[in-house]
């Protein structure tokens, strides 16, 4: 009896951790990250140095969490420009997944990060 208990407890463990990591990372930031967002903007300067200050948080984020991989230091306008970039090639993806992507190419990583 006790070793069926404990298949069955490893087995829910198992299905607990999956559906964990299945889920997506939560975003603390902005009511709206979207692209349409980003490029809104381009005229509002204290909401373009909001969205470059929690892009440049971050990268600076990844890089503590990624001590091997670390992101480059990059200029405001290496930032933007790679943002505004990934916004006019991806017009309905949030904001968050350029910087994303920021961080796999600058890391030298090159792939998506995984858990």
């Amino acid at each position: 009896m006790w070793p069926r208990r404990f298949i069955v407890f490893l087995f829910a463990q198992l299905v607990t951790a999956a559906a964990m990591a299945a889920a997506p990372p939560r975003m603390l930031g902005f009511d709206d990250n979207s692209c349409r967002a980003w490029v809104g903007s381009k005229d509002e300067p204290e909401q373009r140095r909001e969205f470059i200050s929690w892009a440049r948080g971050f990268l600076s984020g990844h890089n503590y969490a990624s001590q091997k991989q670390q992101v480059s230091d990059v200029s405001r306008s290496t930032l933007e420009m790679f943002i505004e970039r990934f916004c006019r090639d991806n017009p309905s993806a949030p904001f968050t997944d350029a910087v994303y992507r920021m961080s796999d190419q600058y890391s030298g990583r090159g792939a998506p990060i995984t858990r």
